[in-house]
């Protein structure tokens, strides 16, 4: 055990798929965890959104970084004593299905329990294991729905508007392994015994928005707007984003707008006051950052130390100074990928290093005979299992005899 691998020596038994279950596992491996991603003969899902690469998508790439890949049938009985197989010994079993199929299944917890006590079993779901909307399908998008995030995230045209970065579902990813790296650390002192640990992307989409939602509630439901001016502006040539925070900083952000008439009206020396006449501040600003272009504004913004960024799209991040003088973007070669694709290190690991297990995504099954093979398989059970198509990806046996 080090602190770059504090998980090694554990054995994780990942069945999840999308990206939520995905990323808390491949946060698992990326601490020393012996990761072994359980897929459908049809792969996990993810291998299909997005564009393709093989058959790798960027979900996939992101969700599966240094794991090892079994492709098995649980619809069949040998494939379900194969993953029973894999159960034996492991400390973390992780299941994103809807409720009630790993029952159907036979792989509910307390079954995976009595044969093996001391396991940590996660549950990932959408709407949680119990409710009216529990068996309900659900993506980012719904919960963003559901839980208000829409209807905070209104634009110019008063229309709510999703977040594509799948803050809800990252965000259960991240939930989930704290709270599973958590229950690692209290096993030791509970007799080894296991536990069942649920996540779900109802709590998620609550807990993200935990200021926001008692803001509201503390407000009578109308929140006011926070400030004026701040928002995201039109320039000649972009965009970018400026925000006065404190009262002191509206009359330098005047001097560097050269907006003399706002900075000298008694009216907006306060932020009440400006949020008084927010229209007519924020349609000066907004004309007033039409006519130079990003990078001036910019320059003059950073001189009177006022809060703003150029609106960046990812090629402009990945190009930026501080991005690749801080390390924090890895190129990685992946399979199927025909060049080097950019993935952030991930915050307290070490870099990621093009090559290694660790910064590679497994492609569909390429562990297969591996894995069968470390649980007590012979080239015969192998081919066996194959020729029943229990078992897929790279199988090299021979024929049963």
């Amino acid at each position: 055990m080090s602190y770059a691998r504090p998980f090694a020596g554990l054995k994780v038994v990942d069945l999840s798929q999308g990206i939520a279950g995905p990323y808390c596992a491949m946060l698992l491996a990326q601490y020393g965890a012996d990761v072994i991603k359980v897929e459908p003969p049809e792969g996990d899902w993810a291998r299909t959104l997005s564009k393709r690469l093989g058959d790798h998508t960027a979900f996939s790439i992101a969700g599966n970084l240094g794991k090892r890949s079994i492709v098995l049938d649980l619809k069949h009985e040998a494939g379900r004593q194969v993953l029973w197989r894999l159960i034996d010994g492991a400390d973390v079993f992780i299941e994103g299905f809807r409720p009630g199929v790993m029952e159907r299944l036979g792989f509910a917890y307390p079954a995976v329990a009595a044969a093996n006590s001391a396991i940590l079993y996660l549950s990932v779901s959408g709407f949680g294991q119990t409710g009216p909307l529990a068996e309900r399908p659900a993506l980012d998008p719904v919960l963003q729905a559901f839980t208000g995030m829409l209807a905070e995230n209104k634009g110019f045209d008063g229309i709510p508007h999703r977040s594509n970065v799948i803050p809800i579902d990252m965000g259960t990813g991240l939930y989930a392994y704290q709270a599973l790296a958590t229950a690692l650390y209290a096993r030791r002192d509970a007799g080894g015994t296991g536990r069942h640990i649920q996540a779900s992307l109802l709590e998620t989409g609550a807990n993200l928005q935990v200021v926001r939602m008692l803001g509201s509630y503390l407000e009578n439901w109308t929140l006011p707007p926070g400030r004026a001016p701040a928002g995201t502006f039109r320039t000649a040539d972009g965009w970018i984003m400026a925000i006065i925070l404190h009262d002191r900083e509206f009359q330098p952000f005047c001097d560097a707008m050269e907006l003399g008439a706002l900075k000298d009206d008694p009216r907006f020396a306060t932020n009440a006051g400006r949020l008084q006449h927010a229209a007519l501040v924020n349609d000066t600003v907004t004309a007033t950052f039409a006519t130079r272009a990003t990078a001036e504004w910019c320059e003059r913004l950073t001189r009177a130390r006022i809060l703003h960024e150029k609106v960046n799209d990812y090629r402009d991040f990945l190009d930026h100074r501080q991005v690749s003088e801080t390390g924090l973007i890895a190129w990685l070669d992946q399979p199927g990928a025909p060049d080097p694709v950019p993935v952030p290190n991930i915050p307290g690991t070490l870099p990621l290093v093009s090559g290694t297990a660790r910064a590679t995504a497994p492609s569909l099954g390429q562990d297969s005979e591996a894995i069968l093979r470390e649980h007590g398989y012979g080239e015969a059970d192998i081919a066996e299992l194959a020729a029943l198509k229990v078992v897929g990806g790279r199988i090299s046996a021979r024929k049963a005899s």
